[in-house]
């Protein structure tokens, strides 16, 4: 199992929006404008999208530093450190943020240890792309059409969907603007049965994509 982390296994979108606002009245951008397609992104992309060459750098550490603060105010998604604690060491998480932001919240929430981590600095294109999912497996040993995905974001979506995986599973109502199959409300909807894994119908916010 591949999966993002912020919006799937940590509830963290209110603390990303907190400091990319911040960050945007900083730079004297709309906070409006800069949250509109954060989500799911690299932040070395999204500063790039908003600052010039010269200011990249600076900008990228300043964000860093915004999330990085307000780390400890996230909390873990339902079901998620039930779910990671079940699975044997077949799983990886794939997230657009970078490996220090990862580690800060990993420390908050207390997982355990993820076997295979792939960030946005791991790889040469972000999501939409699907180099992360791609790169996770193959450190995994798998292909990556015997993965499945759990993402949240239209990128991750799209990204799992590009890399061939088996299944795209989405979490939450953000899913829902997606083609993720099927989309559940949070991981107690998930469980491993020491065989495979289950979605549990009555969980499910979609069971099947629309056509």
């Amino acid at each position: 199992m591949l999966f993002d982390f912020d919006g799937v296994l940590a509830a963290s979108t209110a603390s990303a929006e907190r400091a990319w606002s911040r960050w945007a009245v900083e730079y004297s951008i709309s906070p409006e404008k800069v949250l509109e397609g954060l989500h799911g992104r690299r932040s070395t992309d999204t500063v790039s999208t908003f600052l010039p060459e010269s200011q990249h750098e600076a900008g990228l550490a300043r964000i860093e530093e915004l999330e990085r603060d307000d780390a400890p105010s996230i909390r873990a998604i339902p079901g998620a450190a039930e779910l990671l604690t079940a699975l044997p060491g077949n799983w990886a998480i794939v997230t657009s943020g970078t490996s220090k932001l990862l580690a800060a919240r990993l420390a908050v929430l207390g997982f355990p240890a993820p076997p295979i981590v792939v960030t946005g600095g791991d790889v040469t294109a972000g999501k939409p792309a699907p180099d992360g999912y791609l790169r996770a497996a193959e450190l995994l040993g798998y292909a990556s059409s015997d993965c499945v995905v759990v993402e949240d974001a239209p990128p991750g979506v799209q990204a799992g969907r590009a890399s061939g995986a088996a299944a795209v599973i989405g979490v939450g109502e953000l899913a829902l603007t997606t083609d993720a199959d099927p989309v559940v409300r949070d991981l107690r909807g998930v469980s491993w049965t020491g065989t495979g894994l289950r979605v549990q119908a009555g969980a499910q916010l979609r069971s099947a994509r629309p056509h």
